[in-house]
């Protein structure tokens, strides 16, 4: 089993802690591969195989009528003594009132709770009413450029080699797991997206037009890394003589957001220190979903470099923000607690330095400035800007 040792870490930081632990992401992302790998080592731990309940809800025979109650029911019939059970329990949005049976599991029973689900209706009103303050929200995403290089390591390419498939062909486990062809890769990729789309979206927000919905995603996907809003939309499919509301590009907006195919990065004003409701940035879950429906192209791998770094510095725990300074525009702000760093990608040096770098320079401030880019002979200090190569900032351990 090839393990992912910042979520194993991460888990056992709360095991034993009185709270759920939600793993959410887009689909095939690896959360029930994290779920093997905490069974394993709570194995290796010493916690008897019998006290380790690991339940999967995509089944037939879990998701035909199951109910809170059956699910309560058949968890417990399992535990026969009082000592502590853990409980592994895979997508669990297939249950209606899931979040019941385990706020009771969590209440009249001697247990440690991990859950996982491919939506984000596992973090929204249903488990606001039954487990407020109960829970702890583990984002789980697709393979960073350090896992990616881990699944590779008897392939015998190196490094570069290595960063140049993970540009083009994402960070999807099922794809990183197998040696695919670009082709086969994206269409793997794209039938997770086709599930996606379907699963937790039409069918549950019983979209009739999809093909509009379909135009909405592609604007999107055509427009990773640029700002735009709902009525930049509503005005561009006008443009195509079609006709949406700026209500209905929200709902969109909000529905790809909860199933984890878009992220959103809101602007953050470096003078007024406060952040701006206009002209966000929407990143995809992974660079394939990109490549799957227009293809690969080497024009847009400047847009998905930022996409790269936008994840990598999430996964590392930074909230990210797009800088305002006047009218400069500073690719990221990430935050951490106290710490901060500011983050402009580019994918060539020299002739984008000076502007990247004299918009770093205007923001009078101590934390630390970076300048992420592809070429290999620019790394270096300008002025106390960093600029360092993309593989470079996607290994380190920290900033």
């Amino acid at each position: 089993m090839i393990v992912r040792p910042h979520y194993l870490e991460t888990l056992k930081t709360y095991r034993d802690v009185p709270l759920v632990k939600v793993l959410a992401g887009i689909r095939r992302c690896g959360k029930s591969m994290i779920l093997e790998m905490l069974q394993d080592d709570l194995t290796k731990s010493g916690v008897p195989a019998d006290h380790i309940i690991n339940m999967r809800y995509t089944s037939e025979d879990f998701n035909d009528g199951m109910t809170d109650n059956d699910m309560y029911y058949g968890i417990k019939e399992k535990m026969t003594d009082s000592e502590r059970y853990y409980l592994l329990l895979d997508e669990v949005q297939e249950i209606t009132g899931w979040e019941k049976a385990v706020n009771s599991l969590l209440e009249n029973a001697n247990t440690d709770i991990y859950v996982t689900g491919p939506n984000s209706k596992l973090m929204a009103s249903e488990i606001s009413t039954y487990l407020t303050g109960r829970y702890i929200s583990i984002p789980v995403f697709t393979l960073s450029f350090a896992e990616y290089m881990e699944f590779k390591k008897s392939s015998g390419r190196t490094p570069k080699e290595l960063l140049n498939e993970y540009i083009r062909m994402g960070g999807f486990p099922l794809v990183a797991l197998s040696n695919f062809d670009e082709g086969a890769a994206y269409q793997i990729v794209e039938g997770i997206y086709n599930s996606v789309i379907t699963s937790d979206i039409t069918k549950r927000h019983n979209i009739t037009n999809f093909d509009l919905f379909n135009r909405v995603v592609k604007y999107i996907i055509e427009n990773v890394g640029k700002t735009f809003s709902a009525n930049a939309i509503v005005k561009f499919l006008k443009s195509e003589g079609r006709s949406l509301s700026v209500e209905a590009v929200y709902n969109y907006l909000e529905w790809l957001e909860k199933a984890f195919v878009i992220y959103r990065c809101q602007r953050y004003d470096l003078q007024g220190k406060s952040i701006l409701k206009t002209q966000e940035k929407f990143y995809l879950a992974d660079a394939s979903l990109k490549y799957c429906m227009m293809g690969f192209s080497p024009k847009s791998v400047a847009a998905m470099l930022e996409n790269i770094v936008y994840f990598e510095l999430r996964r590392k725990g930074y909230e990210v923000y797009i800088g305002k300074n006047e009218t400069k525009e500073i690719d990221f702000v990430a935050v951490r607690r106290d710490e901060r760093i500011y983050v402009q990608v580019c994918r060539n040096l020299p002739e984008e330095s000076d502007h990247e770098v004299a918009n770093l320079l205007e923001i009078k401030d101590h934390y630390p400035k970076y300048i992420v880019t592809l070429d290999e002979l620019a790394a270096g200090n300008i002025n106390g800007v960093k600029i360092v190569h993309l593989a470079d900032f996607l290994l380190a351990k920290d900033y």
